[in-house]
């Protein structure tokens, strides 16, 4: 068999493309592991730590749907996200000068706005460059594995012990550094992708499809588009509690310390990279509807586990790494199943839509109603609404309907 001569592309893409998405994880995340260090220095109500969370979300999303929307009106992918990536390293620092809540929450707006384009329009290069049977594995992977691997794994164990050994304002300079040297990468090895993309060829399913304008309300009437939305709502405020509440409901309710804390946070680093291969890649095989309906599933073992188990601490980190690997499904409602959905034309528009009104009304308005709800009933409040969303997530999958190509072109008639 003659090895596809875009495969090389494809890899160095997907590489320089997740790494760049994990400095932006690294980046999003470090408010939540260094909250308990700021809690002592400012003095936030879990209100404000809500807030806090849900800025930045907002203005995510915001730019997510924005700076897609011009991508896709432009035909620019390289230019806008080279832009976005060195905003978002040049605003890290920002963070670090915060004296006060008005202040911090104004750099996680800046911050927002500038790391907003760069998961839509990297998810459209990907898409576009891939092969039909390797787009959901490529789009997982550029999501989750350097997003996990290094906002979710390293970054606790980095930024807390940073801040025990220096301050927590340190940390935040140290976090915005390696976003410059990933936007050189881009600018030399990342390049404007051929019309139609150059990895699945003519019969690519995105390359085939019809290349009119759409406006962003038209692309509703895909029923995929609408689960896809309803299911980033709920599951982004899953993934965002677990971030922001975790860290506080360990220390605060269970009493580890801070850096039992950090490795018991950094589990959900691990098991995101890890399940990055292997939930899209599943997908690929066996239907994103199927395989976005166990996972989904499995995500209540988090809150469960946070909640009701007190045995060992290493039970406890097994538990939550098998319930995180539903981050595994984000990549494809958030990406493969919209962009085998919609046209081909307008794919960063459609990620950028999927991505914007679930960061809006998960990221934004989940972390700030859990806060308020964490002041009046405790720390418990929050964990148990992740759990109501992973349910809600399950329930919404089931009436996804299939796109993988390999499984349709399965069920065709012979």
């Amino acid at each position: 068999m003659q090895a596809n001569p875009a495969r090389p592309y494809q890899t160095r893409l997907i590489v320089i493309l997740g790494i760049t998405f994990g400095f932006v994880f690294f980046d999003r995340n470090a408010v939540n592991y260094l909250m308990p260090f700021i809690l002592k220095d400012l003095h936030f109500s879990n209100t404000q730590v809500g807030i806090i969370a849900s800025a930045l979300s907002f203005t995510w999303a915001l730019a997510g749907l924005f700076g897609g929307a011009i991508s896709d009106h432009t035909g620019k992918r390289k230019a806008p996200l080279l832009i976005a990536v060195v905003a978002f390293s040049l605003c890290s620092f920002l963070s670090g000068i915060a004296g006060s809540f008005a202040m911090l929450l104004l750099a996680r707006l800046l911050m927002g706005l500038a790391e907003g384009p760069i998961l839509p329009i990297s998810q459209s290069l990907v898409a576009l460059e891939s092969s039909d049977d390797r787009r959901g594995h490529n789009m997982g992977v550029m999501q989750n594995f350097g997003s996990n691997l290094l906002g979710s794994f390293l970054a606790p164990l980095v930024l807390v012990a940073l801040a025990t050994a220096y301050h927590w304002r340190t940390a935040f300079f140290i976090a915005g550094v390696p976003g410059l040297i990933m936007a050189f990468f881009i600018w030399r090895y990342v390049h404007e992708p051929r019309a139609g993309g150059s990895g699945g060829g003519p019969t690519s399913a995105i390359a085939a499809a019809p290349a009119e304008k759409m406006h962003p309300l038209q692309m509703l009437r895909f029923r995929n588009m609408r689960l896809c939305i309803l299911m980033s709502i709920v599951m982004v405020a899953w993934m965002v509690l677990g971030w922001a509440f975790l860290p506080l409901y360990y220390t605060s309710v269970r009493h580890m310390d801070p850096q039992q804390m950090s490795w018991q946070v950094s589990v959900l680093g691990i098991s995101a990279a890890v399940c990055s291969f292997i939930v899209p890649g599943l997908s690929d095989r066996f239907g994103r509807r199927r395989v976005v309906i166990l996972f989904n599933l499995i995500g209540v073992l988090v809150p469960l586990a946070a909640l009701y188990y007190h045995g060992s601490p290493y039970m406890l980190a097994a538990l939550v790494f098998i319930g995180w690997s539903a981050s595994g499904t984000f990549p494809l409602f958030m990406g493969t199943i919209p962009s085998e959905t919609i046209p081909a034309r307008m794919v960063a528009t459609g990620l950028g839509l999927v991505m914007g009104i679930g960061e809006i009304l998960g990221g934004v308005a989940g972390p700030t109603l859990a806060g308020i709800a964490a002041d009046r009933h405790g720390l418990k409040a929050p964990i148990m609404i992740m759990l109501g969303c992973a349910i809600v997530g399950t329930v919404l999958a089931v009436f996804l309907e299939e796109t993988a190509p390999r499984v349709q072109r399965a069920q065709l008639p012979n």
